[in-house]
């Protein structure tokens, strides 16, 4: 079976996407020459068998030589077979090209993505990251695919013209002009082709985006019964993909009209201007047939050099696509101080809003405008640029991975990933098959507290985070318990998975854990107990947790108002609740003047 060389990326060239695809191109330097160097021999073969068919026409048939008929016969069968080895082998070397291509591309804009971060989605669509990989990179492989076949096509088309030319110059000039020009107004229709091919491929990207919008708040849509107005929105919108497809396919079809046309309007010229030669005696009846055979392999070259042309054109518009987001750089600088012990014991604070989070202590910040808790928890966890400390060091001064090992932030929406819901819970934790996917985790059956070492201690700390968030039933409602394979979380209801969300981020232990209304789908009874045990179990750490329920903000050391992005309270939940601002965040008390 065929290997594929493992690629290493690199850096690509950058500034246009016509250099990225040169870049491609050198990066399967040695496949690439080979899958060329194959498709101009198997083109080659078979632009020489209407000469050897003509020959044994002539010298054979006309002229009864069996020995030369034989001979000529012998030679067709030679062309015949070197034509299907060099084939098979370009279309070996062409294939590695495409999917090495293919390859190259989506590891890099994977590794973008990752470097990105979290910056990602303020940067770039969801909708275009998922049209990059489900349609640009394919387009860009078929590109390089392409390359064999219309660089052999290319190259045949100048031989045979070169030989008609020697055996009839007329004819060969009929040849020499006839496929120029039709390569260039097929030419001209790629060019409004690509302008089209572009257009459409901002409305897919924007069709995307709404689809990936709907899914994700389908549950909600339903909820307020806003299904008809989105539907009617992403109607329209695929009403604008339809027409630019229309419009697109309308050049197409042009194009793939002139590709038999043209080609087929000169082999007419040349079959008729030869039968012509023959019947006044200036060309013998072997040639005919030979440059029948010429104009026949010209029109199919044409086609697959035009061909050829289309796929580059596609792949120029997807490689434009690629480019923009391999071009971004994240925003963030990092830092290079490491942290030391008193770094990483001292509070960590945000000079903007006033807002100070001590070591050790459960803190709950509730916010009056929603959009605060977001801002804030991205402030604390440098996702933006903000003069937020560590210690008093300014966190910009720490590398950015540090930060994050040392800084967990937990939105409400974190999503899980596909794989067993154990590795999902705990990717450093025991192995798959390491526990025997009992509903609630653990051999027994039954849940203890307590941290312990090796693969039993993680076990122990799994079913103690699942103890404090109140998920045990999630994992016994599971066919296999831990060792379910799960689909990114689609399987479970909204507070099912803010549990298990908080599940993962218990296991994680940072330093300083970041909530964003961690229970907001959650019932009451259950929110009680999530509230009652997250205090204990992170005893030790910092957490925070921006919420404005009563109940967690009830069993938090201390509770911080903010309000207008800039701290105003700060207390015990029942001391704040004789502040009219901390009642009306909390209790939705309406305060009438």
């Amino acid at each position: 079976m065929h290997r594929f060389p493992e690629p290493d990326p690199g850096e690509p060239a950058l500034g246009s996407p016509g250099r990225y695809l040169l870049w491609l191109a050198s990066a399967h330097r040695a496949s690439a020459v080979l899958a060329v160097g194959y498709g101009v021999l198997c083109t080659l073969a078979q632009a020489f068998v209407p000469a050897a068919i003509g020959r044994g026409v002539d010298r054979g048939l006309i002229a009864g030589d069996r020995g030369a008929l034989v001979t000529w016969c012998a030679v067709v069968l030679g062309l015949g077979v070197t034509q299907a080895v060099a084939g098979t082998l370009r279309d070996r070397c062409s294939v590695t090209n495409r999917f090495g291509a293919a390859y190259r591309t989506m590891q890099l804009v994977t590794r973008k993505a990752a470097r990105l971060g979290a910056e990602l989605p303020h940067r770039v669509s969801a909708g275009t990251v998922v049209s990059v990989g489900a349609t640009d990179i394919t387009r860009i492989g078929a590109a390089l695919e392409s390359t064999a076949r219309g660089g052999g096509a290319v190259v045949s088309i100048a031989v045979v013209a070169g030989v008609m030319l020697t055996v009839s110059w007329q004819l060969g000039l009929v040849a020499l002009v006839g496929v120029p020009l039709s390569a260039a107004a097929i030419a001209a229709l790629m060019r409004l082709l690509h302008t089209r091919q572009h257009g459409l491929r901002k409305e897919q990207g924007a069709l995307a985006d709404l689809a990936v919008d709907i899914v994700d708040g389908l549950r909600v849509l339903r909820g307020i019964g806003g299904e008809r107005v989105f539907a009617d929105r992403y109607r329209e919108r695929s009403q604008r993909v339809r027409h630019e497809g229309v419009r697109v396919a309308g050049v197409e079809s042009s194009v793939a009209a002139g590709r038999l046309l043209l080609p087929g309007l000169l082999v007419t010229v040349i079959v008729w201007l030869g039968a012509h030669f023959v019947g006044t005696g200036r060309m013998s009846p072997g040639a005919l047939v030979a440059f029948y055979g010429y104009a026949v392999f010209l029109a199919e070259q044409l086609r697959r050099a035009t061909s050829m042309v289309d796929q580059l054109t596609r792949a120029f518009v997807a490689a434009r696509m690629v480019t923009d987001l391999l071009a971004m750089e994240p925003g963030l600088d990092p830092g290079g101080r490491e942290p030391g012990t008193e770094d990483a014991r001292g509070p960590l604070r945000d000079p903007g809003s006033g807002l100070e989070i001590p070591p050790d202590r459960f803190v709950a910040v509730a916010c009056a405008r929603p959009d605060d808790m977001r801002l804030l928890a991205d402030r604390l966890g440098r996702y933006v640029d903000s003069p937020a400390t560590l210690g008093g060091i300014p966190l910009a001064a720490f590398p950015l991975a540090e930060v994050r090992r040392r800084i967990l932030v937990v939105d409400h929406d974190a999503r899980l990933f596909s794989g067993t819901l154990a590795t999902q819970l705990d990717p450093h934790g025991p192995a798959d098959g390491d526990t025997d996917g009992s509903p609630d985790g653990s051999p027994d059956g039954g849940s203890t507290a307590g941290d312990g070492a090796g693969a039993d201690g993680g076990t122990d700390r799994l079913r103690r985070a699942l103890d404090t968030a109140s998920a045990h039933d999630v994992v016994a409602a599971l066919p296999e318990g831990l060792n379910q394979e799960i689909t990114g979380g689609r399987e479970f209801s909204g507070g099912q998975r803010q549990r298990l969300n908080l599940v993962r981020a218990l296991l994680a232990d940072p330093d300083t854990l970041v909530l964003v209304e961690p229970t907001s789908a959650l019932d009451a009874h259950t929110e009680a107990r999530v509230a009652e045990r997250l205090g204990a179990h992170r005893r030790g750490r910092s957490t925070v947790v921006f919420t404005t329920s009563p109940i967690l903000l009830d069993r938090a050391d201390h509770v911080v108002l903010v309000e207008g992005g800039t701290v105003v309270a700060e207390g015990r939940h029942g001391e704040l609740l004789a502040d009219a601002r901390y009642r009306t965040v909390v209790t939705r008390e309406v305060t009438v003047a």
